[in-house]
């Protein structure tokens, strides 16, 4: 039976109405935050209400129920989140994002992962750290794939590694689709932000992957997915831009949450060692947080933009070319860049009290730091690959774009 028999009827919700969801399940999420970071793993409680609320299914084809919404969506449901967590929200994002992925396989893979198990969870890494023996039908897979969050709470992976030929030398690189229970477990996420993200290490021995489970990954930077269902217009999205772009969703909730903790205590929190008894009577202060918040506007504009150019010409049918691509990264590094530079000044704003255990700013403060420099987004090296794009050099420094 194919997905085209047992289409389901689904009734896809607005962002609007999955940011609703999601604020009214914030005092859950943020009173269960310190118990994720203390597990490394987001809380169970945590999981299960994201999943019963649908925010698990935005990226999802409606074939199998799911939502199948937008880049511009994505963004709303990452940041909402964020808000109130920031590993909570990264584990949505790249559960999220990773399901995209599996979008862009053929339809038999995508059947092999939600044909049976519509809510199933997808984490992924796409760096090719494995071996491959080329066998009958597929491929046997070894390898160990660091930094995989969400690793606690996914059914499969989407993995990086080298296609080989029948003599084992690599003539492409592949995403391959590999069953959570296929794969070992080892715990390497040690770190001082995103904790509760659970990006562990995902081991596969000899594992088996059957040809129709891989895709390879240059045409798909291209705009060449394996998918069969190109009238899917979320599935039709250019590639490394919304890669790189789903990661800024977590820093807008978390920077729009630390301007509200701050601006609210204004009023009652004074300036020790000065005549003022409340911040907000401060110029001083009046100045910080106008610079934080306009720095966490110009993130959002920066952000919206780039996810509208992605939705607009994947509904139209058209791939965003290089320059456009590379702009979209640029994008992404300058609001990792203002959000992490307007927190930093919240904490200054509000004083020594933001590092106390109690106050949610440390963590916010923590987990965007860590988030900040996943490589894909780094803003120096986003940066880069934009500047040479706008001159049209021959050196660019990465095929990520």
């Amino acid at each position: 039976m194919t997905t085209t028999d047992r289409a389901p009827a689904v009734e896809v919700p607005a962002s609007a109405e999955l940011v609703a969801r999601i604020r009214a399940l914030q005092p859950l999420l943020a009173a269960h935050a310190a118990q994720g970071e203390a597990d490394r793993r987001v809380a169970e409680e945590s999981i299960v209400a994201l999943t019963e609320a649908g925010l698990f299914k935005i990226a999802i084809p409606r074939r199998y129920g799911g939502y199948e919404t937008s880049m511009r969506t994505m963004l709303d449901v990452s940041s909402a989140v964020g808000e109130a967590d920031g590993g909570t929200a990264w584990v949505v994002t790249l559960c999220n994002v990773c399901a995209w992925l599996t979008g862009l396989f053929g339809e038999r893979a995508q059947d092999d992962v939600w044909a049976a198990s519509p809510d199933a969870k997808v984490s992924g890494v796409l760096a090719p750290t494995a071996q491959a023996v080329k066998v009958e039908g597929g491929f046997r897979v070894t390898g160990q794939w660091f930094w995989n969050s969400g690793s606690w709470h996914a059914d499969w992976a989407v993995l990086g590694l080298p296609i080989v030929d029948d003599q084992g030398e690599p003539v492409d690189q592949g995403l391959a689709l590999i069953p959570r229970s296929d794969l070992g477990l080892k715990e390497t996420w040690f770190v001082a932000g995103m904790r509760s993200s659970g990006s562990n290490c995902l081991i596969a021995e000899d594992v088996f992957v059957p040809e129709h489970r891989i895709m390879s990954v240059p045409p798909a930077i291209g705009g060449q997915y394996a998918t069969e269902r190109t009238e899917e217009k979320f599935y039709r999205s250019a590639f490394v831009p919304l890669l790189a772009l789903v990661l800024a969703g977590p820093q807008l909730g978390m920077g729009r949450k630390a301007l509200d903790i701050v601006t609210a205590a204004a009023a009652k929190k004074p300036i020790s060692y000065t005549f003022y008894t409340a911040q907000a009577d401060s110029v001083a202060f009046q100045l910080q947080v106008a610079e934080a918040a306009m720095r966490i506007e110009s993130a959002h504009l920066h952000a919206y933009r780039a996810a509208d150019d992605i939705d607009r010409a994947a509904a139209d049918g058209e791939y965003l070319d290089v320059l456009a691509r590379a702009r979209v990264r640029a994008d992404t590094g300058w609001v990792l860049e203002n959000v992490t530079r307007a927190i930093d000044i919240l904490l200054s704003a509000h004083g020594a009290g933001s590092f106390a255990e109690s106050n949610p700013l440390q963590r916010i403060w923590r987990d965007s730091a860590v988030a900040a420099r996943h490589a894909v987004t780094l803003p120096a090296v986003d940066y880069e690959v934009y500047g040479k794009a706008l001159l049209g050099r021959d050196d660019q420094i990465t095929p990520l774009i």
